[in-house]
């Protein structure tokens, strides 16, 4: 990037130790990230590139959010999940340690077997994960205290997702794509008819989620170590909803998907049990949720992409039909 590149944000500019040392805005869909060695001056002690997360603008959110800073929440877990990358604050910014590596995608994409060191660690996280229960971890909340689910009450945790998608999705996005939506076959009715699934969830004791553990999540660095990375979507909850939002986004080969599920249910009731209480019925019931919740997110987000500096971008829009057919 050159060095007089107006898109740099100003706090990134002071913290960076050369302008044309910045690397980014690097893609993503919640924030534009900015990657960057630290003046030697303000990173005393912070040795490698770190990277500020700055919010896009005007932007949709699809999915619920539990805690007000993800950078908040990464300081009190330092301690406790090993696999998060480090957070510091320098001249009043929150920064995060950048993981040099690559994604999990990029070396062993959708579809494929994760080997087994990395297999072993992502089991290890949902370990962790486990152990860290919302009163052994006071990070300030977004939403109210009567706006939770009681503890182990999965089916109230799962309506209030619902809820969620319901409102923030497609009711609020109905009069702008409501032709598209009809055309699709996507009504209301959808909302009712996962209620009727979802309400006879069995309850399991909650813990730390990070509710978004897919390929490009996990960062492989060059000595092997799998980082998990993006934890604003983390919340606290059921479980189980962590693990079948984890098989639906990772497509592990079936064999390793029937591993996964077996190994996690063995790893979460020797730290907590019960934690995978009912999972036999319950999880094609969360992978019901995961599905719908990925339509009207998709039909939505799909639509807005098609638009290329004014211009619509046919192979954008017959990618975004197959996408929107599979769903």
């Amino acid at each position: 990037m050159s060095p007089e590149a107006p898109e740099i944000p100003l706090r990134v500019a002071a913290a960076s130790a050369a302008l044309d040392a910045v690397e980014g805005p690097l893609s993503g869909y919640h924030h534009e990230t900015y990657v960057f060695p630290l003046l030697a001056e303000a990173g005393t002690g912070f040795q490698g590139r770190w990277k500020c997360r700055e919010p896009r603008a005007n932007l949709l959110w699809f999915d619920r959010r539990c805690f007000e800073s993800e950078e908040r929440l990464l300081y009190d877990l330092q301690w406790r999940i090993d696999v998060v990358p480090e957070v510091a604050r320098v001249g009043g910014v929150d920064l995060q340690r950048f993981i040099e590596g690559s994604t999990l995608g990029e070396l062993h994409p959708s579809g494929e077997a994760v080997p087994g060191a990395l297999f072993e660690q992502i089991l290890g996280l949902f370990g962790q994960l486990g152990t860290v229960t919302a009163s052994t971890l006071l990070v300030e909340r977004r939403c109210e205290p009567q706006d939770r689910a009681e503890e182990g009450d999965s089916a109230g945790f799962l309506e209030r997702l619902i809820c969620f998608t319901e409102e923030r999705v497609y009711e609020e996005n109905l009069i702008a794509y409501e032709g598209l939506f009809a055309d699709l076959g996507l009504d209301a009715d959808a909302f009712r008819q996962l209620r009727k699934r979802v309400a006879v969830l069995r309850d399991r004791p909650f813990s730390l989620l990070h509710a978004d553990l897919h390929r490009e999540n996990f960062i492989v660095d060059p000595n092997g170590k799998l980082w998990a990375i993006d934890w604003e979507l983390a919340m606290f909850g059921d479980p189980l909803y962590d693990l079948a939002t984890h098989l639906y986004l990772m497509r592990y080969p079936q064999a390793q998907e029937r591993l996964m599920i077996q190994r996690w249910c063995g790893i979460v009731e020797e730290i907590r049990p019960d934690s995978s209480q009912g999972w036999c019925d319950d999880l094609p019931r969360l992978f019901e949720f995961k599905k719908a919740q990925s339509v009207f997110t998709d039909v939505i987000r799909e639509p807005q992409s098609l638009d290329v500096q004014g211009k619509l971008d046919r192979q954008r829009l017959r990618r975004a039909g197959w996408k929107l057919r599979g769903c």
